[in-house]
């Protein structure tokens, strides 16, 4: 099915986005902000806009639940931003601070930071707690990422 298409959110707006899948990698736009629909750097995750993230993407969701006193995670930081922007056509990458969304941290038992999880259609397909250096966060992202 080379002509399917896939729904992705704005990173921008949060606006659902039907496109074509083989315009991935075109930088498409946003029918209604005009901005690009694809993140080359981890969108912020709220408790407000976490679950329409994961749920209406037909991309998978990669998140990273982490907090600001928390020493790994300062180190994974820039590791997840890279390998946000070598990969925003494969998957949408989340960052979420579980300090500022208990309810979402809370509702995912998120009890070790970081943690990371990928989801598709809504649902959690793999997770792993503890920082990673960038080749095993790839490799670990090879193993686990559907691929679209």
């Amino acid at each position: 099915m080379p002509h399917s298409s896939i729904q992705i959110v704005c990173q921008s707006c949060g606006t659902k986005n039907r496109l074509p899948k083989v315009k991935l990698s075109d930088k498409p736009l946003c029918g209604k902000c005009g901005k690009p629909v694809l993140s080359t750097r981890p969108i912020m995750g709220r408790d407000s806009n976490f679950k329409r993230y994961i749920t209406d993407n037909a991309l998978p969701v990669v998140v990273d639940f982490w907090a600001s006193w928390c020493g790994p995670c300062k180190q994974f930081s820039p590791i997840f931003e890279q390998v946000a922007g070598e990969m925003s056509t494969q998957a949408c990458f989340v960052k979420l601070d579980t300090e500022q969304n208990q309810s979402t941290a809370g509702g995912y038992n998120i009890r070790s930071i970081p943690t990371l999880m990928i989801f598709h259609h809504g649902k959690e397909i793999a997770r792993m707690s503890g920082a990673l250096p960038k080749p095993q966060f790839k490799h670990w992202l090879a193993q686990n990422l559907p691929a679209v």
